[in-house]
């Protein structure tokens, strides 16, 4: 006992302060894609190697309307990138790509009405809907030391009929559309549904099909998107924030 008391006086706090301070991310990290317009030859080859089909290209009377990136579908892979002939198209560090689901709407979406419904302790139900598994390692660091959610008044729970929050991930397969469907029914009212990562927002690589539904808005009510492949501990810690309204503290 005494070794471990001194290993961890030894160590030192290694919790991050994030979201207090901005955390930034690995050297090398892949982020999501940046266009400029300048350098752009609109050859249309980023379109063509994206492989989920999250960038779009418009003809339109403004040069500036001709490329456009569905952040929630991008798996920050960097075809775009490497195959881009004029360097228009960059990988940038952004990770911090959660937002609010404008259908969102079944508690008041004021930050101080939902502070209020949900306190200073919030507790967490995760979703596995047919993920690679990816997603739900980021999720686990969460309870981690380094990152450690419970500072914040987060916490996980074996049952649903204890979670305030869904955090699902995977893009609901259809053998695991009836348990999505059982499990959110369990969380008890008033309650929020987070899809982590690209498949769970988009579909993403799975896409849509009869075995995939495509994403958890095809089959569950979202309030926040959290995007990445995988998304990083601390873009699912500002998913979290956002989706109880504390994300502006």
């Amino acid at each position: 006992m005494l070794r471990l008391f001194k290993k961890s006086l030894k160590t030192g706090i290694v919790t991050t302060s994030y979201p207090q301070q901005p955390d930034f991310p690995a050297e090398g990290f892949r982020g999501l894609p940046t266009w400029s317009q300048e350098r752009c030859q609109r050859c249309g080859n980023c379109a063509e190697v994206c492989p989920v089909g999250g960038i779009v290209l418009k003809r339109g009377a403004q040069d500036y309307s001709y490329w456009s990136l569905d952040p929630k579908s991008c798996l920050f892979c960097g075809y775009c990138a490497e195959d881009c002939p004029c360097g228009a198209i960059t990988l940038s560090t952004e990770f911090e790509l959660a937002e609010s689901a404008q259908s969102a709407g079944r508690i008041d979406e004021s930050a101080a009405n939902i502070t209020r419904i949900f306190g200073r302790s919030v507790h967490i139900r995760h979703l596995d809907a047919g993920s690679c598994n990816g997603c739900d390692w980021e999720m686990t660091t969460l309870t981690g030391p380094v990152y450690d959610v419970q500072r914040l008044g987060f916490d996980f729970v074996a049952s649903p009929r204890h979670a305030d929050v869904l955090m699902v991930t995977g893009p609901v397969t259809r053998n695991l559309e009836i348990a999505a469907l059982k499990t959110y029914k369990a969380v008890p009212a008033p309650k929020l549904v987070v899809a982590v990562g690209s498949c769970a927002c988009s579909g993403g690589i799975c896409g849509k099909s009869y075995t995939s539904a495509g994403g958890v808005n095809h089959i569950l009510p979202v309030d926040v998107y959290v995007p990445g492949c995988p998304p990083r501990p601390q873009a699912l810690i500002q998913g979290l924030l956002k989706a109880v309204g504390r994300r502006n503290e």
